[in-house]
C-alpha cells in the first residue's frame, strides 16, 4: 500500500478544507483534476511549503536513487521515513501532502483479487502525508515523491496491513515543516493522524487494474 488513489476534485476542494485562501501562493482553478485511477510514475500535485507559503506542483509519483537497482519505491515506511539513508534526499527538501479522495486495495478472496476502494467516511478529503522533492528545486534524479504508509488496525487490516498516513488538517503544517524533529514526528503521528475508525471501504470494480482506465464508475460500489 497505496498503489493507487483518486484525486478527482477541484484544487479548491482540497485547500479550502486545509488553509485560508491568504496563507497561500496557488493559482486559482475551478476544473476540477478529475484523475480516479492515479497510477505510481505519473506526476501528481503535491502540497509543500516554502518561504511560509503553501505551493502545489506536480511532482512524480516514485523515487530510485542513482544506486538502486531494484524497481521504483512509491511508499516509504513512517517507522523509517525519518531516519533511513535512503530517503535523505527527499527528506531534504521537504515533507509533503498529497489530496485524495480516497485509495484502493486488493484483496484476496476465494479466486480472485477484489479491489476496494477506502475513504473517508464523511466525505472529506483525504491528507496523506508525503516526503519528496518538487522538479524546479532539483530537476534531477533524486526527483519525486513517496506516500508515507502506517500499520493498518481494526478493520481496515482485513483489506491490507499497511495504509497511508492520514493527517488531520490541524497537523499537516507540521508535518510540512523542515525543522520537524523524529520526536516531534512521532507526536504528529500519535496524536494527529486520522484513526481507522474515520473510514469505509466498498468493493469496486477491477477495471482500476488498468492504469489507462480514469472514469467516476471505478469509484461505484459493485454490490449494490
Amino acid at each position: 500500500m497505496c498503489g493507487r488513489f483518486s484525486q478527482s476534485m477541484t484544487r479548491e476542494d482540497y485547500l479550502s478544507y486545509l488553509v485560508d485562501e491568504g496563507d497561500r501562493d496557488i493559482t486559482y482553478e475551478p476544473e476540477p483534476i478529475s484523475r480516479y485511477n492515479v497510477a505510481p510514475g505519473t506526476k501528481v500535485l503535491l502540497l509543500s511549503e516554502r518561504d511560509e507559503q503553501l505551493h502545489l506542483d506536480p511532482v512524480l509519483w516514485s523515487y530510485a536513487p542513482d544506486w538502486w537497482d531494484k524497481p521504483p519505491l512509491i511508499n516509504a515506511r513512517v517507522e523509517t521515513a525519518a531516519t533511513s539513508r535512503m530517503f535523505k534526499p527527499l527528506r531534504q527538501h521537504g515533507w509533503a501532502i498529497c489530496f485524495a479522495d480516497g485509495w484502493f486495495e486488493w484483496k484476496k478472496e476465494v479466486d480472485k483479487k477484489q479491489p476496494y476502494f477506502i475513504h473517508r467516511a464523511d466525505g472529506q478529503p483525504i491528507l496523506m502525508a508525503a516526503i519528496g522533492s518538487t522538479p524546479f528545486e532539483r530537476g534531477d534524479a533524486a526527483e519525486g515523491f513517496l506516500i508515507v504508509t502506517t500499520a493498518a488496525d481494526k478493520g481496515l487490516v482485513d483489506i491490507h496491513d499497511r495504509r497511508p498516513l492520514v493527517l488531520s488538517p490541524e497537523a499537516t503544517r507540521e508535518w510540512m515543516s523542515q525543522e520537524l524533529s523524529v520526536k516531534e514526528l512521532e507526536s504528529v503521528i500519535l496524536n494527529r493522524m486520522v484513526q481507522e475508525d474515520a473510514f469505509t471501504w466498498r468493493p469496486v470494480a477491477r477495471d482500476i487494474g488498468n492504469v489507462k482506465s480514469n472514469t467516476p464508475y471505478l469509484l461505484n460500489d459493485i454490490s449494490l
